[in-house]
């Protein structure tokens, strides 16, 4: 008497089909495992990155702004207008004229 499973079809497979429905069936059962990628890394110079924050801080600056400007009357007092004008009031002019040292050779 024959051991094992009887065939499907009129033939019984050949090794090779029977190792790829292994194969497939392995992977259908198994999650694809999750590709993790790295950030890229930051190639700017510290003085470009600082001339970078800077131009930031003033823009986002320039949007609290406005944000003051639009808020309705009944705000006008509130802790948000408040801290809203602390940023305003922030001088980022002297962070604007500060020119960073250039380090060894490499910026």
């Amino acid at each position: 008497m024959p051991r094992g499973r009887k065939p499907e079809a009129e033939q019984a497979l050949s090794n090779a089909e029977r190792q790829a429905r292994y194969r497939a069936r392995r992977q259908a059962q198994q999650p694809q495992a999750a590709i993790r990628r790295r950030p890229a890394a930051d190639r700017r110079s510290r003085p470009q990155r600082w001339q970078d924050a800077v131009a930031e801080l003033l823009a986002l600056q320039a949007e609290y702004a406005a944000c003051s400007n639009a808020l309705p009357e009944s705000l006008r007092d509130s802790a948000t207008a408040e801290a809203l004008q602390e940023i305003i009031d922030l001088d980022l002019d002297t962070l604007a004229d500060i020119k960073p040292p250039r380090g060894f050779g490499r910026d």
